[in-house]
């Protein structure tokens, strides 16, 4: 008897202990974009974000993936109920969907990459995407041979062009008669993965003289990769510029280079500080100045960047730190013509 009691007291012990450590478990629901975590992109940069909390913080993490916008708000609702600590919603297109939940669940969480929703539990993650587009536009007319580059865009939106104003911006610094054509793969999400549609648009610009072109399109982008290699044949060279993530990788010796939007580190820091209990609502940016944003050198592009280019791009890089440089926003831009 006195054995059977023993038991059950470890076994109640055991249960009580099981019962604390699931409370004080940090949960962490991240619903990805269109493209997935698989797109070498901007989802891939998030998903990397949120694994290396969960080693490096011990959180528990749940991803999900998009795949339509109607799923936006469901998936949230979903996480909403289930009463995770932290919710972040990764894409300019779940913005409605954060705010109609976020109402909802005035209790919890959220955090929402790459668009603004003033609400008392919402912190919006924002990049100053034109200033790593102005470097990569530089190094662009700097490698260039023929005064041609290209941009390919994914969907057609504001956040995008802004992407295309400050890479225009940035090779007409370094070459005034620099000439960019620029295509878009669609007006819809769908167009953030759809990399046979971003392959043709590519060997189109690349056939038309285009020697460098730069691609904010999601999974879309791929597509110029390939586009790239199919195209430097006979010791001719066609390169492509990455985005979001270090995509230097995927064809070495043909990309050369790849602006960084650093969503791991936003989303890791935007964990860290949940977790600690220091969750601030409002808006919080990143760009050249916190290295939110920034070009890629590794082992991969080290001899296509040569030391005179690096030299050049991080002069340019502190004088837009240093405000001597004002790189044209399309936001900006847009505001001033509603005014007019």
């Amino acid at each position: 008897m006195i054995r059977s009691s023993r038991l059950w007291i470890a076994l109640i012990a055991g249960l009580l202990l099981t019962t604390v450590a699931k409370a004080d478990e940090f949960r962490v629901g991240v619903v990805l974009d269109r493209g997935g975590k698989d797109d070498k992109s901007f989802n891939a940069a998030a998903f990397k974000g949120g694994k290396e909390a969960e080693k490096a913080l011990g959180i528990t993490l749940k991803t999900v993936e998009a795949s339509d916008d109607n799923s936006f708000e469901p998936m949230l609702r979903s996480l909403s109920q289930k009463k995770f600590d932290l919710i972040i919603a990764v894409g300019i297109a779940q913005a409605d969907a954060v705010k109609k939940i976020s109402a909802q669940f005035p209790q919890l969480k959220y955090a929402l990459i790459d668009a603004q929703v003033d609400a008392p539990n919402v912190t919006s993650l924002l990049f100053e995407e034109h200033e790593g587009s102005y470097l990569v536009g530089a190094a662009a007319a700097m490698a260039s041979k023929t005064g041609k580059l290209g941009f390919l865009g994914g969907v057609d939106i504001p956040l995008i062009r802004r992407f295309q104003m400050g890479y225009e911006a940035g090779a007409k610094k370094v070459n005034p008669k620099a000439t960019v054509v620029a295509n878009y793969v669609g007006v819809t999400t769908e167009a953030w993965n759809n990399p046979t549609k971003g392959r043709e648009l590519s060997l189109s610009q690349y056939d038309a003289g285009v020697d460098v072109i730069f691609a904010a399109a999601g999974a879309s982008g791929t597509g110029m990769f390939d586009a790239a290699e199919e195209r430097s044949k006979g010791g001719v060279k066609k390169f492509a510029i990455g985005c979001d993530s270090n995509q230097n990788w995927i064809k070495p010796g043909l990309v050369l280079t790849s602006m960084l939007k650093r969503v791991d580190t936003a989303v890791f820091s935007t964990i860290d500080s949940a977790k600690k209990g220091q969750f601030v609502a409002g808006t919080k940016r990143f760009g050249l100045q916190n290295q939110g944003i920034d070009y890629a050198v590794d082992s991969f592009n080290d001899k296509l960047l040569t030391s005179e280019m690096r030299a050049k791009l991080d002069l340019l890089k502190k004088e837009i730190i240093a405000g001597k440089i004002k790189v044209p926003d399309y936001y900006s831009k847009r505001s001033k013509t509603a005014q007019n």
